[in-house]
C-alpha cells in the first residue's frame, strides 16, 4: 500500500511537474510573440515617422517651387513648372535619402469652384448671379453624367440648399420650395443643424439637402462633387469683413468647371479650350495664356463670352500632394499653402492653410 501510495505521488508530481512546463513553455511562446510584434510594430512606427520626414521635406521643396515661380511672374498655368509631375521632381532632385524616394504634385486649388462664394458675402443672405449661373451649369452636367445613380437630386434642389446651408443668421426662410433650413436636417437620423455660414471643410458638402454620397465622391470612372469644389480662397472686404471673390483660373480648371464657366450652347465645345492650352510646337508651348481673355483665341470662340466676374489667370492657392514609400509602407501629406507677399518685406512665401496624413 506504501508503494502505491508513493507511485500515486510520483505520478501527480510528474503531472504537476508537466503542468508547470507546458504553462511555462506556453507564455514564453506568447512573450517572444508578443516581443515580436512590439519590435515589428516600433519598426513600423519608426519608418512612419522617417516616411513623414521624408513626405514633409517634398511638402516644402513645393513651397519653394512655387514662391519661386510667383517671383517670376503673374500668371499660372499648366505650362509652368509646377504642373508637371516631371518637371517638379527634377526640381526637387536634391532631396535625396538614404531609402525611399518621394513622389510630389501640386494642383492649383483655384481650378475649383469656390464653394462659398454662391452667396454674397459679408451679408451672406443672397445669390451671387454669376456664381449661380456658373453652378446650374456645372450641377446640371455633372447629373446628367450620373443618370439613373444621382436618386431624387436635382440641379435646382442641391443649389438652393447649398444657398441655404450658407446664408448667415437666416434658419427661418427657406430659398425657394427645394431648399432645407434647420427644420429640414433635424428630422433626419441622426439630426443635425443647418449651418447657416461658410463651408470650412469640404466634408460638410456631403451634408448638404440632395448631395447624395455618389454625387458627392463619384461613382465609377465619374468623380464627384469634392474633385471640383474647394473651400479655400477668402479675401478681406471692407471694415475686417471677409468675402469669397470665387474666380476660377481658365488656365488650369478640370474640363468639367471649364464647360461650366461656358454658355450652355457651347459647353460641349471645353475640350478646344482644353487642349488649346497645353498645345505645343516641338517643345515649346504654342499659346499665349497671360491674358484672361485669350480664350477668344481659340477657334470657334471669337463670339463667345465668359463672365469676366468668374474667370482670372493667377492664383495663390494651392494644393501639394507629397507620398514618401519605402518597401511596403507609403505615407501620404496634404498640405493647402497660399503664397502671401510680406508687407514691409516685399518676400513672398507660403503659409501653411491645412496639414493632412494619410
Amino acid at each position: 500500500m506504501i508503494n502505491k501510495h508513493c507511485q500515486n505521488h510520483r505520478g501527480v508530481a510528474l503531472l504537476l511537474t508537466l503542468t508547470v512546463i507546458t504553462i511555462l513553455v506556453a507564455t514564453g511562446l506568447q512573450l517572444n510573440r508578443e516581443m515580436r510584434q512590439a519590435v515589428a510594430a516600433s519598426a513600423v512606427s519608426r519608418d512612419r515617422l522617417t516616411l513623414s520626414q521624408m513626405a514633409a521635406s517634398g511638402i516644402h521643396g513645393a513651397m519653394a517651387l512655387l514662391i519661386a515661380d510667383r517671383v517670376e511672374n503673374q500668371t499660372d498655368s499648366l505650362q509652368e513648372d509646377w504642373a508637371d509631375p516631371e518637371a517638379v521632381s527634377a526640381a526637387l532632385a536634391d532631396l535625396t535619402f538614404e531609402a525611399g524616394k518621394v513622389s510630389v504634385n501640386i494642383f492649383d486649388e483655384r481650378a475649383r469652384i469656390q464653394i462659398n462664394a454662391l452667396v454674397n458675402f459679408p451679408e451672406g443672405r443672397e445669390f451671387n448671379p454669376a456664381q449661380r449661373a456658373l453652378w446650374e451649369r456645372f450641377a446640371e452636367r455633372l447629373l446628367s453624367l450620373a443618370e439613373e445613380d444621382s436618386g431624387d437630386s436635382d440641379p435646382i434642389t442641391i443649389i438652393n440648399s447649398v444657398k441655404d446651408w450658407l446664408d448667415s443668421g437666416d434658419d427661418d426662410a427657406i430659398t425657394g420650395l427645394s431648399g432645407a433650413e434647420s427644420s429640414y436636417y433635424k428630422d433626419l437620423d441622426p439630426p443635425y443643424e443647418c449651418k447657416n455660414g461658410p463651408f470650412d471643410d469640404l466634408s460638410e458638402v456631403a451634408l448638404v439637402k440632395g448631395v447624395t454620397p455618389e454625387l458627392f465622391y463619384g461613382w465609377g470612372e465619374i468623380l464627384g462633387l469634392s474633385n471640383y469644389l474647394t473651400v479655400y480662397g477668402v479675401s478681406k472686404a471692407e471694415n475686417n469683413h471677409f468675402t469669397y471673390d470665387g474666380k476660377i483660373n481658365i488656365n488650369t480648371a478640370e474640363l468639367p468647371v471649364l464647360a461650366a464657366l461656358l454658355p450652355s450652347d457651347v459647353e460641349n465645345s471645353a475640350q478646344a479650350l482644353f487642349d488649346y492650352r497645353v498645345e505645343k510646337e516641338g517643345d515649346a508651348y504654342r499659346n499665349n495664356l497671360t491674358s484672361p481673355t485669350w480664350y477668344k483665341n481659340v477657334p470657334g470662340f471669337s463670339g463667345i463670352d465668359i463672365d469676366a466676374n468668374l474667370i482670372t489667370v493667377s492664383s495663390d492657392i494651392f494644393r501639394i500632394v507629397s507620398t514618401a514609400a519605402q518597401n511596403d509602407i507609403k505615407v501620404t501629406l496634404t498640405a493647402i499653402v497660399e503664397r502671401r507677399q510680406d508687407e514691409k518685406s516685399g518676400k513672398w512665401y507660403c503659409k501653411i492653410l491645412n496639414w493632412q496624413t494619410s
